[in-house]
């Protein structure tokens, strides 16, 4: 509800009180309009310093009047400022700090941009994975829905810095921008490129024209929702069996074979040996694919290549396997 809104009402009825105060004193007692506006003041607030003139027996009986209803309103009308004080501003601002120290202790969290219906999604994908997130949303409805759902989420405009900077994005290790328009996920693509340099950014776009002002802007992946939902259709239609597979190995709950990107650690039974030599760590895996420490990319890697510590690896298997290619700490 609107500030507007939540006390017009109350203004309406203060409003009246002295209307009525002000037009029985100068009908009852002739009083000019300054004396009867006076006396009215004094009587609803209830300091009550003196009479203005002796009034006569109409007079102190409208008086009796006055004071049973226009002290009840001012005592409505102060019940509700201290409301809105207590619930509504002093509320935000202990929110903000207690959201403040939540912020504070999280690092290599993700940071989502927008909680539309795509926004939804990624957030749900986000809590089936255990990923700390913080969710920042410039709408009131949309930050209640976050709010509601269990986020932790931050009231505020994404294209600021200073926004970004309370959602942490120096200790965050990626973030998503989500929100409705082209222009703003360009906006908060370069800031946050610009704020934290290693950064991992994933941005949505509409139009194929905003891809290369994306990639400028800084994003390392560019996902256009559309594109992506045509594609998926296409399968389900094509390949039913390869999409469910996909659907069963990345977003079943508590599912026993999954599809994970694993970094190589240095006390990895893998890091320094071939993947022919390694075979004996990895079974009950299949490395599908090592993205090298340059970039490089090899898909369905034959057993001579060669792991290396920081190399990332997609295999499918059960997570207990894909811990143990990780390395213990």
């Amino acid at each position: 509800m609107s500030l507007l809104r939540r006390f017009l009402p109350v203004a309406y009825a203060v409003l009246v009180v002295l209307v009525v105060g002000v037009v029985g004193y100068m009908a009852i007692e002739g009083w000019s309009f300054l004396d009867a506006l006076y006396m009215t003041v004094i009587t609803v607030s209830t300091v009550g310093y003196f009479e203005v003139h002796s009034l006569s027996t109409a007079g102190r009986v409208f008086t009796v009047v006055l004071i049973i209803g226009g002290v009840g309103v001012m005592l409505y009308a102060l019940t509700s400022i201290v409301q809105y004080l207590t619930e509504g501003y002093l509320g935000t601002l202990l929110g903000r700090s207690r959201m403040k120290g939540k912020l504070s202790k999280l690092k290599g969290h993700v940071i989502l941009c927008g909680y539309g219906r795509v926004g939804q999604e990624v957030a749900s994908a986000f809590s089936d994975e255990k990923t700390e997130f913080v969710v920042i949303e410039q709408s009131q409805e949309a930050h209640a829905k976050a709010a509601f759902d269990g986020c932790l989420c931050l009231q505020g405009d994404a294209t600021m810095d200073s926004v970004l900077e309370e959602a942490g994005i120096h200790s965050a290790r990626a973030l998503v921008a989500a929100v409705g328009t082209d222009a703003d996920n360009i906006y908060i693509t370069l800031s946050a490129r610009g704020m934290n340099p290693h950064l991992a950014i994933v941005a949505r776009a509409s139009t194929e024209e905003s891809e290369s002002k994306l990639r400028r802007a800084g994003a390392d992946r560019i996902i256009f929702p559309l594109r992506v939902g045509g594609q998926r259709m296409a399968m389900s239609a094509l390949h039913p069996l390869v999409v469910d597979f996909i659907d069963t190995t990345l977003r079943v709950h508590g599912r026993e074979l999954v599809l994970e990107e694993v970094t190589v650690g240095p006390t990895s039974p893998l890091a320094g040996v071939s993947i022919g030599q390694g075979q004996p760590h990895t079974v009950g895996t299949a490395i599908l694919a090592v993205k090298k420490k340059d970039g490089d990319v090899l898909t369905n890697p034959p057993p001579d290549t060669l792991v290396e510590t920081g190399d990332q690896l997609v295999v499918i298997g059960s997570r207990e396997h894909l811990h143990l290619l990780e390395g213990p700490p």
